[in-house]
């Protein structure tokens, strides 16, 4: 397949595994880019800038194939040294950084003057439009079905597409409700040029997650997803367990809640436990309402060589149905 995402990325698919907390690491991103799709390492899933050089070293040891790091810059009381995380990809030789959270504006010419490319993850039009104008080089748009953060406006997967692929001018890449070939031909022939997948690519053989939270996604349907923090204004969306159940029940008692109230239940380190344990009732597991469409756990290669022939069959069989006339 080609695609200015595929060029962009040096890629043979545009099929591109997200950045997630405590996944992205490098067996799952060697192993997506090994089979043709863009594998990406999380920053700040190691401890330190030095963790994330090593994680590279390591990563580049078990694959020749490109692929980027992702950088999720948050507002905290105390922030990590998100610019310390960025140098260290950058002076590793990574070509390509995925931003999300706030603006990365401030990192921008680094990256570039580095002769890297900047991905950034958005929830709004508005917002993919300010990147571009920020100068980001491609923007991955993200539905309210997508796991992690969609954003407060609620607007699913289809209208945002549509709405993003007719006002923004640099390549898009379709984030939230991807996880087969149907819906990367469904954003393809919306006019985005390539699909990003972070549940889906949960439920693989290699991802570094207990095989009892990869059968849960497996098990789940489209309906076993919470949206969390919806009340304190950062909606988040996770897999239904006993934690977010009790999250969803304190945020809607009466008078609401703080975040103080809930922190207990969903600090990151608890939702490492969870992913490494097996155990979903030790902390939150993060999936988006593409787990109804997830019905087994293969390797990467498999998956995407499934996607891409799957993804072609439909375009064909769209194609024939509308004809000539």
């Amino acid at each position: 397949m080609k695609t200015r995402i595929t060029e962009l990325l040096g890629c043979r698919y545009p099929i591109i595994q997200g950045g997630m907390m405590w996944v992205g690491r490098a067996e799952l991103a060697s192993a997506v880019s090994n089979a043709g799709g863009f594998g990406i390492l999380t920053s700040l899933t190691q401890p330190t800038p030095e963790a994330l050089v090593k994680e590279i070293a390591r990563c580049r040891e078990m694959t020749d194939q490109p692929f980027g790091v992702n950088l999720t810059i948050l507002p905290s009381r105390v922030p990590p040294p998100y610019e310390a995380y960025l140098d260290a990809a950058l002076d590793s030789g990574i070509k390509v950084i995925e931003t999300a959270g706030n603006n990365p504006v401030e990192f921008i010419a680094k990256i570039h003057a580095h002769g890297a490319k900047v991905v950034h993850k958005c929830t709004a039009v508005r917002h993919a439009l300010s990147a571009e104008r920020k100068g980001v080089d491609a923007v991955s748009i993200d539905g309210f079905e997508c796991a992690g953060h969609p954003g407060e406006d609620g607007i699913g997967s289809l209208v945002l597409f549509a709405l993003a692929a007719e006002q923004v001018k640099i390549p898009l890449i379709a984030s939230g409700a991807m996880a087969n070939g149907r819906t990367m031909a469904a954003a393809l022939a919306l006019g985005l040029e390539g699909v990003n997948m972070g549940t889906r690519f949960c439920a693989t053989q290699e991802a570094p997650i207990h095989d009892t939270i990869k059968q849960m996604l497996v098990n789940a349907s489209e309906r076993d997803t919470n949206l969390i923090f919806r009340t304190l204004h950062n909606t988040g969306r996770v897999l239904k367990t006993p934690v977010s159940d009790e999250v969803v029940t304190i945020e809607n008692r009466p008078g609401g809640c703080t975040f103080a109230d809930i922190q207990h239940l969903v600090s990151g380190i608890k939702g490492r436990e969870a992913l490494e344990s097996g155990d979903p009732t030790r902390g939150l597991v993060w999936a988006g309402q593409s787990v109804g469409l997830i019905h087994d756990i293969p390797t990467c290669k498999a998956l995407i060589e499934r996607m891409v022939a799957e993804c072609r069959e439909h375009l064909a069989r769209a194609s024939a149905r509308v004809g000539h006339a």
